[in-house]
């Protein structure tokens, strides 16, 4: 059975998450107290519902808790944000991730039940920066304040080298997960998988040793 999702919150985070659910196959009922907006995205959608998200009785009635993830998209209103959560938690709904303005909304949310906090303007934020740092970097996602893994395209110094001779983990202090060549995705390369010209390495490690090989090969490409 497919997972169902509700997107509560039809601004353009909310509504871009809906759409790209459904378009990936999955049933997404949308929901925004603005008529304006659901029917904006009627079409883009398994359902539309306008409802005042801080109404309990109106969010039971839609049934959420049969649904396996709603994710609160609500934009500027943080009050109604945290609400929302709170009810959507208690109605039963096993996983709430919820989209946060800054770090203490963020705090506020986890300690009233979100499963999930995002960040969008600071993810984007980040990815940007390592896009101009580096225009190596494809991808960049923070996994914790520390660490992050990121996708990073071989460049012209790593191609017919193998891993065993880049050592980038005793260089760097970073580990090579995986390797996308083309359409296919190498998962734990070997020690002797040679590099080849527009592979991505998908590496993780600490955010300083991530920036050092990133700056590094960066600095050869000029």
């Amino acid at each position: 059975m497919k997972k169902q999702f509700a997107v509560i919150g039809m601004g353009r985070f909310g509504s871009s998450v809906a759409k790209t659910l459904y378009n990936l196959g999955f049933e997404v009922l949308a929901i925004d107290s603005d008529e304006h907006r659901i029917q904006e995205v009627s079409n883009m959608v398994t359902h539309v519902v306008q409802a005042d998200s801080t109404d309990e009785e109106a969010l039971r009635t839609l049934g959420l808790r049969n649904f396996d993830v709603v994710i609160v998209a609500i934009g500027q209103d943080i009050q109604s944000s945290i609400l929302t959560t709170i009810i959507v938690k208690e109605i039963g709904v096993p996983k709430v991730v919820v989209k946060a303005q800054n770090e203490l909304h963020g705090k506020v949310l986890k300690k009233v039940g979100a499963d999930k906090v995002i960040y969008p303007e600071r993810d984007m934020g980040q990815r940007v920066a390592h896009h101009l740092i580096s225009s190596n970097i494809i991808d960049y996602i923070e996994l914790s304040e520390d660490y992050s893994i990121a996708e990073i395209e071989a460049s012209r110094q790593m191609v017919g080298l193998n891993l065993r001779q880049l050592d980038i983990r005793a260089k760097y202090g970073c580990n090579v997960m995986a390797i996308k060549t083309g359409d296919k995705m190498n998962i734990s390369p070997y020690a002797d998988d040679v590099i080849q010209e527009h592979d991505v390495l998908v590496v993780v490690g600490r955010n300083k040793d991530l920036q050092n090989f990133e700056m590094t090969f960066s600095e050869h490409e000029r």
